[in-house]
C-alpha cells in the first residue's frame, strides 16, 4: 500500500514536473520577446533621438539666419528713424513761419469728416466744399515746394532707397523663420515618436522583469520537484529492494521446511524421487 501511494505521488510529481517546465520555457521565451522587442524599440529612440538632433541643428541655423536678417533690418529701420528726425527738422525749418503739413492733413480730414456726417445748408456746405479744396491746394503747394527743395528730395530718396531695402531682410527673414518653423514642426514630431516609443519600451521592460521573475519562481519548482522525485525514488528502490528480500527469505524458508520433511523420509527410509533429492541438494542438507 505505502508502496502503491508512494508510486502515485511519484508520477503526480512528474506531471507537475512536466507543467512547470513548460510553463517556465514558454515564460523564458516570452521574456526574450519581451528584452527583443524592448532593445528593438530603445534603437529606434536612439536613431530618432539622433535624427532629432540634426533636424534641430537645421532648425537653429535657420533661425540664426532670420536673427542676422532681422538685425539687419532693424539697423536699417534705425537709419530710416534718424533720416525722418533729419527730415522733419529740414521740413520745419522749410515750412518755419507756416501751419505744419501734419495739422493741414488733420483740418482737411476733420472738415471731410464734418461734410458727411453733419446737416447743413446749400450755402454752408459751399462753403465747407471751397474750405476742404483751399487747403488741399495749399497741402499740394506745400509739398510741391519742399519736393523741390535739393536736401529734402535727397533724404527722401534715401529713405525709399533704404526702405527698399528693409523690405527684402525683411522678406528674407520671414524666409529663413518658415524653414526653420518646418524643422522645428518636424522636431516635436520626432520627439512625439520618441516618447511614445520609450512608453512601449517601458511596458517591454516591464514585461520582460515580470515574465523572468514568474520563470524564475517556475524554475525553482523545476528543482525543488526534481530534487523530491529523486527522493522518492531512493525511498521507492528501497522498498522495492526489501520486498524483493522479504519474497526471497519466505521462499527460503519454504524450500527448507519442505527440505526438513524430505530429509525425515530420507532417514524412514522412505524413497526419494531426483526431485526430493534436488531440493535437499538446493536446502544443503546432503
Amino acid at each position: 500500500m505505502m508502496l502503491e501511494k508512494l508510486v502515485e505521488r511519484k508520477e503526480q510529481l512528474e506531471k507537475e514536473l512536466q507543467e512547470n517546465t513548460a510553463r517556465r520555457d514558454e515564460l523564458n521565451k516570452l521574456a526574450r520577446e519581451s528584452a527583443d522587442e524592448r532593445d528593438r524599440l530603445n534603437r529606434e529612440v536612439k536613431e530618432l533621438l539622433l535624427k532629432a538632433k540634426e533636424v534641430k541643428e537645421k532648425r537653429d541655423e535657420y533661425n540664426e539666419k532670420a536673427k542676422e536678417f532681422k538685425m539687419k533690418r532693424n539697423k536699417v529701420h534705425a537709419e530710416i528713424d534718424k533720416l525722418y528726425r533729419e527730415l522733419d527738422k529740414l521740413r520745419k525749418h522749410i515750412d518755419k513761419g507756416s501751419k505744419p503739413l501734419g495739422d493741414i492733413e488733420k483740418e482737411i480730414r476733420r472738415l471731410e469728416f464734418k461734410q458727411q456726417t453733419a446737416v447743413l445748408t446749400i450755402e454752408k456746405e459751399r462753403t465747407l466744399v471751397e474750405r476742404i479744396s483751399k487747403l488741399r491746394r495749399e497741402l499740394e503747394e506745400r509739398k510741391e515746394q519742399l519736393e523741390k527743395h535739393e536736401e529734402f528730395k535727397r533724404l527722401i530718396a534715401k529713405i525709399r532707397e533704404l526702405k527698399d531695402e528693409a523690405r527684402k531682410f525683411h522678406q528674407q527673414m520671414l524666409e529663413y523663420v518658415e524653414k526653420a518653423d518646418v524643422f522645428h514642426a518636424e522636431m516635436l514630431e520626432i520627439f512625439s515618436q520618441v516618447d511614445e516609443k520609450r512608453k512601449l519600451a517601458d511596458e517591454m521592460h516591464i514585461k520582460f522583469v515580470e515574465s523572468k521573475k514568474e520563470a524564475d519562481r517556475c524554475h525553482n519548482e523545476v528543482v525543488k520537484i526534481r530534487k523530491d522525485i529523486r527522493d522518492l525514488e531512493k525511498v521507492i528502490k528501497a522498498l522495492k529492494t526489501k520486498q524483493i528480500k522479504s519474497k526471497e527469505e519466505r521462499e527460503r524458508e519454504d524450500l527448507i521446511k519442505r527440505a526438513k520433511e524430505v530429509y525425515e523420509m530420507f532417514k524412514r527410509g522412505e524413497k526419494l524421487e531426483t526431485e526430493d533429492l534436488l531440493l535437499l541438494q538446493r536446502a544443503g542438507l546432503i
